[in-house]
């Protein structure tokens, strides 16, 4: 219950902050952080347990059938990254309510934050990796609402646009991979897929598998060549940046390679991929760091070479690597998020982030100087502070693997310039921000410091910066042990967190990083030059413009398919299932199998023989409308009849009625187009309809007599079996309609009832005068309504209501069911407003047919819901025989009111759509409709 509770308070929370609005700007921050500190406190209760090392996992079944289960899962790695999410985000929380102006909409702002909260809190704390890809890409679609939420922007709206383009394309990848994964190992539940380690990675679907998750890391972690959408979000407010880049979004990428890790590390595949890629981040980042003139675009990329650094770790495959990488996953969220808040601080008080012009601070800020120079140090990995012992924990682990053979230097080499570059670039970030001369055109002059409360934030995480550098076994030990320790699955092995370790190889490494960012830094100007020189590739044009091609490709094909022609679709559609036919019987060896068939009598034989004479009239005589729609009518009713010859009553039936009610649609419609189609087909399009035709008619056919003649499997044994002990009624059609597929029959009505509403706003407000005239100029009769019509409508009327109202009540054991009934009923009352027109009838039905179709689907689900409140599965039937002294015994079945819903739903939609075809038939002079 406290897991659930942790994740579902700030989605609980979304509405505090629209709520509170209006109420001020502190209200409404505060109504912001009440669900996140709520769920902090539940969360730090948990300590102790998980400290100790348990994991606590909760689940509840969803959907078993398809591996999703409401399962959670709270351990140290979840832990950490839960903490991390809820802390800094209240950070962030205090922070905005500053940062945004008083013009701006702070409770949507907050809503989307809290959306995107609760949203990464499902990931890291998810047990069942469907459910985990739900949250997954739900942090997709909320990151797109904070990165955009100044839409004005064009950079923001572009983007948010990039963002959830790749993060959202690296998530469908993800998709593919988590259900090969949980096919390998036999379960979705992360227990289960971490206990089955070995079984993975000795699979043959092992490569595609990881490729595919790793696509899906690699994209929202920012990896080269991966990492061009991120620099790009920083068109997003500085509150979003700092909680993206330091807790949340970009972490869900190393989070998901901590998290599978014992499932997936150990194999050169692994090796090769994560770590390569992770070093070409790592130096990529730094570099590009260093010349960016934003603010945010140097923090951008230093947050993408670090995470290099921390997929490069992953990527060694030993025990005390994966510590090092969770180390500098602590570390990184505390002096990045401060340093953006720095960020944003300058930018509100200067009104500016371009560091050609924000020079010489350090007098007008002081304050906010000392702190952005700690956490800069910090990020470089100046001794005393938490970066320099994760750096030191890293440069160790490059130079114990030994993977690559003799190019084992590179790796170290790498490491170390990247980490020249990372001095450098936090050198730049405090000598071009806080010294460096004056201001130069600030929009904001003089610059001062920020309100009292702004600061607070970065105080707080410059406090960790500088308490976990100097005393990390007192502070972060513990933490980072329980981390450790489920990432790797098991024992955590020997490290030291001594600020100190002695003069060695890694301390040499640390020291070249230091000068060598002293002097790279100084040397600045020659590279820029260099830089500037190079070819400009602007990452966001690039996206834009293949976009615009993927567009306009898909434009090209649209066209080419999408001609408007419906021959053509029908044609590529019988061409498409004749090759299928045609490839799946080409490899059997004998078209006949060993069940005989069944004989022939002399009535069904003449059935096929009318059935197939009537369709062919019905292609003769398509070109006069009426005609092809009486034969094509017949061709209907023989369909009906071949039901019941071969027993399907409930088939016959349905059958019938829907035919009625098809014909009566197709002549409502056919009466507003002319009588004759004109000839426009060519003759060799009318050989390529007659060869189709034909040659899809003899490969159906030949497809029928290759299953009718071998032995089969049916499922129709089981609903035989269960259909009076699961349902309580022997029409098994019915049965399986209103209790084994009731879901399925629940989701069809309602399909036809927004199907009816479309149709009727279609049509709503539409007239459309009918031809006076038949195609001969003969004047059409005057009497709309002829007496013999409507004297047979008003006997027929309670006829078939009688008759409805039979078959609605005998369809749980006989022939019959609410959809059948629906459309008798429906059928007699149309027959009222062809026979009397729409204002008569409607005076005597004064009836809302929105308001049945609507009231017929919620008695559905509220008869699904009913067995739910007695504790079982949803739309689950419930029948009793019960005893009346006059009327005897009788069955009564919940799947009555579920089939009364049907009826309602069929009877509202039906009429909804044909009585309003029948409103748009006005001519000149009369008013009354056809």
């Amino acid at each position: 219950m406290a897991l659930a509770l942790i994740i579902a308070l700030p989605f609980l929370g979304v509405f505090l902050p629209l709520l509170a609005d209006r109420m001020g700007r502190s209200l409404c921050a505060l109504a912001a952080a009440i669900g996140p500190a709520a769920a902090l406190v539940l969360l730090w209760l948990q300590q102790p347990a998980v400290f100790a090392g348990e994991v606590q996992v909760v689940s509840h079944s969803w959907l078993p059938e398809l591996g999703l289960n409401l399962s959670l899962r709270l351990d140290g790695l979840g832990f950490l990254f839960a903490l991390m999410i809820l802390g800094i985000g209240l950070l962030v929380i205090l922070y905005a309510r500053y940062y945004l102006s008083k013009q701006e909409a702070m409770g949507r702002f907050f809503a989307y934050l809290l959306l995107f909260m609760g949203a990464m809190l499902g990931v890291v704390l998810s047990e069942n990796m469907l459910l985990m890809l739900m949250f997954w890409e739900l942090t997709s679609l909320s990151s797109f609402l904070l990165i955009g939420f100044w839409s004005g922007s064009s950079d923001a709206r572009r983007g948010s646009r990039m963002a959830l383009t790749v993060t959202g394309g690296g998530g469908l990848a993800l998709l593919a991979g988590i259900l090969l994964l949980g096919n390998i190992a036999g379960s979705f539940e992360l227990s289960d897929v971490l206990a089955a380690g070995d079984t993975i990675r000795s699979h043959g679907l092992y490569p595609i598998t990881l490729i595919l998750i790793l696509l899906g890391v690699f994209t929202k972690s920012a990896q080269f060549p991966f990492h061009f959408w991120l620099p790009q979000a920083m068109a997003a407010p500085t509150p979003v940046s700092a909680y993206l880049h330091s807790a949340t979004m970009v972490k869900a990428g190393v989070f998901l390679l901590a998290r599978f890790y014992p499932a997936l590390a150990g194999t050169e595949w692994w090796f090769y991929l994560v770590s390569m890629t992770g070093m070409a981040t790592l130096l990529f980042g730094a570099i590009m760091a260093l010349f960016q003139h934003d603010l945010k675009g140097l923090l951008a990329y230093s947050t993408i070479s670090h995470l290099g650094l921390i997929t490069l770790l992953f990527g060694f495959n030993t025990d005390l690597s994966s510590v090092a990488a969770v180390f500098h996953i602590i570390n990184h969220a505390t002096f990045k998020a401060s340093l953006f808040m720095a960020a944003g601080i300058i930018d509100h008080e200067t009104g500016s982030r371009d560091m050609r012009r924000i020079a010489g601070l350090w007098k007008y800020m002081p304050h906010t100087a000392v702190l952005a120079m700690v956490a800069a140090s910090a990020m470089a990995g100046v001794p005393l502070l938490n970066g320099f012992l994760s750096k030191e924990m890293f440069f160790t682990e490059t130079l114990n693997q030994d993977l690559l053979g003799i190019f084992n230097w590179m790796i170290p080499t790498v490491a170390t310039l990247a980490g020249v570059f990372s001095v450098a670039y936090s050198l730049r970030f405090i000598h071009d921000v806080f010294f460096n001369g004056e201001p130069k055109d600030l929009p904001k002059y003089p610059p001062h410091e920020p309100p009292r409360y702004m600061k607070i934030p970065v105080e707080i995480l410059v406090f960790l910066c500088l308490l976990v550098g100097m005393l990390p076994a007192y502070t972060v030990a513990p933490l980072l042990a329980s981390a450790a320790s489920a990432t790797l699955g098991g024992e955590v092995p020997y490290y030291s967190l001594a600020i100190w370790h002695g003069f060695n190889l890694p301390l040499g490494m640390s020291v070249v990083a230091l000068i060598g960012g002293i002097i790279v830094y100084a040397c600045r100007e020659p590279l820029f030059r260099w830089y500037n020189g190079m070819p400009e590739v602007d990452a966001k044009e690039l996206f834009e413009l293949l976009n615009a091609r993927l567009v306009k490709s898909a434009r090209w094909v649209t066209k080419l398919m999408e001609s408007g022609s419906l021959q053509r679709y029908v044609a590529f559609l019988l061409l498409s299932a004749l090759i299928l036919i045609i490839t799946a019987l080409s490899p059997m060896e004998s078209l006949s199998g060993d069940v005989p068939l069944t004989p022939l009598d002399g009535i069904t034989v003449l059935g096929m023989v009318v059935l197939c004479v009537m369709a062919v009239l019905t292609v003769v005589f398509h070109r006069n409308r009426l005609k092809a729609l009486m034969t094509l009518s017949c061709a209907g009713l023989m369909v009906a009849l071949a039901f019941a010859r071969y027993s399907a009553p409930d088939l016959a039936l349905t059958q019938l009625s829907v035919e009625v009610v098809t014909i009566i649609l197709l002549v409502l419609a056919l009466f507003f187009m002319p009588d004759r189609t004109p000839m426009e087909s060519s003759s060799l399009r009318g050989l390529r309809d007659v060869l189709l035709a034909g040659g899809t008619g003899i490969a159906v056919a030949l497809l029928a007599y290759a299953v009718m003649t071998r032995p089969y499997d049916s499922i129709a044994s089981f609903f035989l079996e269960n259909s009076v002990s699961g349902g309580g009624g022997t029409n098994v059609v019915n049965v399986i309609l209103v209790d084994f597929r009731g879901f399925d029959t629940l989701g069809e009505i309602t399909v036809l009832a927004i199907a009816a509403i479309g149709i009727y706003g279609l049509l709503a407000g539409l007239h459309l005068p009918h031809p006076l005239t038949d195609p001969n100029g003969k004047p059409w009769s005057k009497d709309s309504h002829p007496m013999v019509l409507d004297s047979i409508a008003r006997i027929l009327l309670p006829m078939a209501l009688l008759v409805s109202a039979f078959i609605f009540l005998r369809g749980h054991n006989l022939p019959g069911g609410g959809f059948i009934a629906g459309l008798i009923t429906a059928i007699a009352l149309i027959l009222q407003y062809v026979a009397h027109g729409v204002e008569w009838t409607q005076r005597r039905m004064p009836w809302s047919f929105h308001s049945i179709a609507g009231l017929g689907v919620l008695i559905a689900a509220l008869t699904g819901l009913g067995s739910l409140a007695f504790g079982a599965p949803f739309l689950t039937s419930a029948f009793d025989h019960f005893h009346l002294p006059l009327i005897g015994e009788f069955e009564l079945a919940t799947a009555l009111l579920f089939d009364l819903g049907v009826y309602l739903a069929v009877v509202g939609s039906t009429l909804l759509i044909l009585s309003n075809i029948g409103h748009v038939s006005q001519d000149e002079t009369s008013k009354e409709v056809l």
